[in-house]
């Protein structure tokens, strides 16, 4: 068996458009292919022992043990491998559950898909379910714990925070899209000019000076001091003497702790002696050349949490502990605690794992106490000197008990530092009491607090933390996105996607869009190349200036990662026809509409699927969608489109030569094709089709008919607007057309233009493409036969794994199949092609050059055409 690609999935794909996060592994078991589960002598009975834990899974039996009776009975090795990397990340503590495999229409070769909620733990389980499957089949020992361990380590390293994650799961809720810029845990909420930025609790709204000023403790304290709130004694020093001059003045006991410390990291508490101090000192030193010395204040530790200015939970924090049993010694305590499922490594889980360091020696020695002392029965013995949960403290939920001068105290240090998101750490009594009375004092103002203690405390009532949050950057009302449409299909994509946004920036927008040539923000190209998958979307959504989002959709993107949304306002579906069928286990159309229908799946409900009516898979699709559909059409005496106009549901159609939209009764007239500049004077249908899909999508979404009428006037055909896409330029005697027709479809298209064109001669540059069933090319050929008088073949840019002289003589196949007197040339550089073209142009002529890199052949064109023009210029200069 080997792997022969494995790929991420980010977005709604052809397996699924709710289930957007997969990996997909394409796999050739080879000689395995004759052997099914069954056939392979002890394997059920190997799998069970290694992961007993499977008889949970149900599979298509839908009970448990399901999945055991079906290997028990005979399936194949992909099967087994998308239930084994599915397991595996649940026993690493990742929440899965969904999986797919296909067999391919190649013997042996199957696809398989399984879900992930940390992407680089996902691709690793890919790998170990594939080592694991070897393993059982030969019959081999297989430690799984390695693998587990490694999970473990990825999700920590790579998965969202608690924190993080709570703030996305509330955003999730209200159907806020979320986007994780690179490795870190940086959130990016909504889109466009309506985006939020987030990295763990520091949010887009908090302001610097603020972070700053919690981030020192020791001006934290004075400014607070300045406002009457209550603070420690002490001050900050660097040297052995500045200690003692600090302890002379406040005397003991004392806390020593970095300046700039996190976590607990570097803090002793209840220091009672002049030795003890000074080790504290050092300990505190390692994590900066500051360090704070305070008085030490009795009581109990609480987390006070502000958002927005507003009092939102409280927790009183425990330092980590144990409790003696009268048996076992503190390290055996210790592993008893952290066996427990809900503590982990660092933030992982509700409850941290307690590590032995130097302050749990010191707190031990407190005791006479060393980690093989055995304390006595219900003993409590503190391990820490700090209640920080990330050092393996516990929180009870306070929220309730807090008294109303407390919470006026804690909204009024959040607003006297500047923090949006404020946590603040107090020494007293109780808080159920005014901090006044019970000698309480302010410890630390925190910057970015962690919500564990307060999602999901040890004792009490968990509480929602994550609400405010997103309650301050979306406030009710507010908007999180942007106008999003999305546009498929196999012709006509790019002009759809570039009217649009053409109309969008009519009615007033900046809109961002994506197309074969580039990636656009208003009026500027950013990106030069064919920019229609996922990772082009992403850089779309996530660009703060734009306030529209056109993107052109192509099925490659879709089929290697997926949409880069999960839900779009409009989607539409242009046309599907015969293209790259035979790639990607795509081998008809039925498999192509699969594709393109993400794109109508992903629709929101109350959003709108604009759909070709006269294509009878776009047809199909509107029954598998839950949103609102319309339907574009030349015919409007189709059944279809006349049975959804006594709906009332709105159409387009070409009704004599005005382009209509008829909604129940309403009749509104367009423009006549004559006046619509993209259809050329109404000869080229296809751009007709183009503009009935922009225009109902526009009208559909909300925009009025005076905007989209003033943008169909103003919406050219020339190389500036729409690059490579019916560019006709004039070179005095003959003329040049260029467009990006590739496929027998577009090809027909372009025909029935040509029809209507009045040339002497039409002369054709075409290319056979690597990519393409030999059919295909052969059809192509064929189809510019009947187009075209004489036609130079040239090659394609990428021959994708065939030889020039292969293409060509498929392309000569289908030009001689044709029966017509088509002459040709071979040319196979594009630049001698069109060079070539132009040399031998008569006056009256016609050339049509079919090009995907168009911009080399107009840089020719446009050079030919200046010298052109010189010539003339000198010729009436300088008459003969």
């Amino acid at each position: 068996m080997k792997i022969l690609k494995t790929q991420v999935l980010r977005g709604p794909n052809v397996w699924s458009n709710y289930r957007n996060r997969l990996i997909q592994v394409r796999l050739d078991l080879e000689e395995m292919e004759e052997f099914p589960t069954d056939k392979i002598k002890g394997f059920c009975s190997r799998l069970k022992s290694l992961l007993p834990s499977m008889i949970e899974h149900e599979c298509s039996e839908g009970k448990r043990g399901g999945f055991f009776e079906r290997v028990e009975r005979g399936t194949w090795l992909g099967h087994v491998m998308e239930h084994i990397a599915l397991e595996i990340q649940s026993m690493a503590g990742m929440e899965t559950g969904y999986g797919r495999t296909r067999s391919t229409s190649t013997k042996g070769i199957y696809n398989l898909v399984f879900t992930y909620e940390v992407e680089e733990a996902g691709l690793y389980a890919a790998q170990a379910a594939f080592r694991i499957i070897n393993a059982l089949c030969d019959n081999e020992t297989y430690d799984l714990k390695d693998d587990i361990t490694q999970l473990k380590f990825l999700k920590r390293r790579y998965g969202l925070g608690p924190s993080t994650l709570s703030i996305v799961k509330e955003a999730e809720k209200r159907g806020i899209p979320w986007t994780r810029l690179g490795k870190n845990s940086k959130i990016q909420l909504g889109y466009g000019v309506n985006q939020k930025q987030f990295q763990a609790t520091i949010t887009c709204n908090t302001a610097n000076t603020a972070v700053n000023i919690a981030g020192d403790k020791d001006a934290t304290k004075k400014l607070l001091a300045k406002a009457m709130v209550p603070v420690a004694a002490g001050d900050v020093c660097q040297t052995i003497e500045g200690l003692n001059d600090i302890i002379d003045s406040i005397g003991f006991p004392i806390v020593i702790k970095p300046l700039n410390g996190n976590h607990g990291k570097g803090a002793t508490i209840g220091i009672n002696n002049p030795d003890a101090a000074i080790d504290a000192f050092a300990e505190a030193k390692v994590f900066g050349r500051y360090v704070v010395v305070e008085k030490f204040v009795s009581g109990s530790d609480f987390r006070l949490l502000v958002i927005d200015g507003k009092f939102v939970a409280a927790s009183k924090r425990v330092p980590a502990h144990v409790i003696g049993d009268g048996k076992s010694d503190i390290s055996d305590l210790i592993d008893r605690v952290n066996s427990q499922p809900n503590r982990g490594e660092g933030h992982e889980a509700a409850l941290t794992k307690i590590t032995c360091d130097h302050d749990t020696d010191n707190q031990l020695q407190k005791y006479g106490y060393t980690l093989q002392s055995i304390p006595a029965a219900n003993e409590i013995i503190y391990l820490k000197s700090t209640a920080n949960i990330s050092t393996g403290g516990t929180a009870e939920d306070v929220t309730d008990e807090i008294h109303p001068e407390n919470i006026f105290t804690a909204e009024r240090i959040a607003k006297i530092v500047g923090l949006d998101v404020c946590g603040i750490d107090i020494m007293a009594a109780n808080i159920t009491e005014p901090l006044r009375k019970t000698q309480g004092v302010v410890l630390e103002v925190n910057a970015a607090p962690g919500f564990r203690m307060h999602l999901e405390p040890s004792i009490g009532k968990p509480r929602n933390v994550a609400k405010a949050v997103v309650d301050m950057l979306y406030p009710p009302g507010s908007v999180s996105t942007v106008p999003l449409f999305a546009v498929t299909g196999t012709n006509g994509k790019t002009t759809t996607t570039r009217l649009l946004a053409h109309i969008a920036k009519t009615a007033g927008y900046c809109p961002g869009y994506t197309t074969t040539d580039g990636i656009y923000i208003g009026d500027y190209r950013i990106q030069e190349g064919d920019t229609t998958g996922p990772v082009s979307g992403s850089l779309i959504l996530s660009d703060p200036t734009i306030d529209f989002a056109v993107l052109e959709t192509a099925r490659g993107g879709l089929l290697r990662g997926g949409l880069c949304f999960e839900q779009c306002d409009v989607g539409i579906i242009t046309n599907i026809q015969e293209d790259h069928l035979g790639l990607n286990d795509i081998e008809d159309l039925r498999d192509l509409a699969n594709v393109k229908a993400v794109v109508a799946r992903s629709v929101k409900t109350d959003g709108w699927a604009v759909l070709n009516a006269e294509d009878e898979n776009c047809v199909r699709i509107a029954n598998q969608i839950d949103c609102n559909v319309a339907f574009f059409a030349f015919d409007e005496d189709l059944p279809l489109i006349q049975r959804r106009i006594k709906r009332g549901r709105p159409v387009a159609v070409l009704s004599g030569n005005d382009i209509t939209i008829i909604k129940g009764s309403d009749r509104i007239i367009l423009d006549s094709v004559f006046n619509i500049p993209l259809t050329e004077n109404g000869h080229c249908r296809f751009m007709i089709s183009n503009v009935m899909a922009a225009a109902l999508a526009a009208y559909c979404y909300g925009l009025t008919i005076e905007l989209i009428r003033e943008a169909l006037h103003s919406f050219t055909p020339d190389y500036e607007t729409t690059p490579g896409r019916m560019n006709l330029f004039d070179m005095g005697t003959y003329k040049v057309l260029v467009d990006y027709a590739h496929n027998p479809h577009g090809l027909m298209a372009m025909k029935d233009y040509l029809s209507h064109v009045d040339a002497s001669r039409k002369i054709g540059i075409i290319a056979g493409i690597g990519d393409r069933r030999e059919e295909d090319t052969i059809t192509l050929a064929k189809i510019a036969a009947g187009m075209f008088d004489h036609i130079i073949v040239r090659q394609e840019h990428s021959l994708r794994g065939k030889t020039v002289d292969e293409i060509n003589a498929l392309v000569v196949k289908g030009i001689q199949s044709a029966g017509t007197k088509t002459t040709y040339d071979l040319i196979p550089n594009e630049p001698e092609a069109i060079a070539f073209a132009i040399r031998m142009a008569a006056p009256g002529d016609l050339i049509v050059a079919l090009s995907d890199g168009h911009r080399e052949v107009v840089d020719i064109i446009l050079e030919e055409q200046e010298y052109i023009k010189s010539t003339a210029d000198r010729q009436l200069l300088y008459p003969v």
